[in-house]
């Protein structure tokens, strides 16, 4: 036979670990609910610092091109023009010409600049390259190119 006393100690420590699960229970609960809580909020800042990140691109200036290689050669690009750049960005031979067509105050030929810079005008060969330099400078936004084939500073 089992002592009644021993009986009451068993009960009573059953009565304790029923509470005590109990409250494990409830607090499991709390900290799952909290664990969910904070992954909710892990995604929403993430999305929201996807957001302006991409705000934050867009509204910045574009990057300067970087030097591109051909055949192996380093070749220097020309940046476009914009508020933070000036014409101390681009390589000489196009600062050069950027100067002669701004000093020549109106529109001028690639056939005139050929000759401010020196070139065998008279050969087409030799001013084919210069009007791709001028074309250039006048697609990234440093000169204007006219309808009737002549350049002309922009301001």
């Amino acid at each position: 036979m089992v002592d009644p006393e021993v009986r009451e100690r068993i009960a009573a420590r059953r009565a304790e670990l029923n509470g005590l699960e109990e409250q494990l229970v409830k607090r499991l609960d709390q900290v799952r609910a909290e664990r969910n809580e904070l992954a909710v909020a892990e995604r929403v800042l993430a999305r929201v610092s996807e957001q302006i990140a991409g705000e934050r691109a867009a509204s910045a200036p574009a990057p300067a091109p970087a030097p591109a290689r051909v055949a192996g050669r380093a070749v220097l690009l020309v940046p476009h023009r914009g508020d933070s750049v000036d014409k101390t960005a681009l390589p000489g031979d196009y600062r050069r010409i950027l100067v002669i067509v701004r000093a020549a105050g109106g529109p001028v030929q690639v056939r005139a600049v050929g000759e401010e810079l020196g070139l065998q005008v008279e050969v087409r060969g030799k001013l084919e390259p210069l009007r791709a330099k001028l074309v250039k400078l006048a697609d990234r936004g440093w000169l204007h190119k006219r309808g009737d084939g002549k350049f002309t500073a922009r301001l």
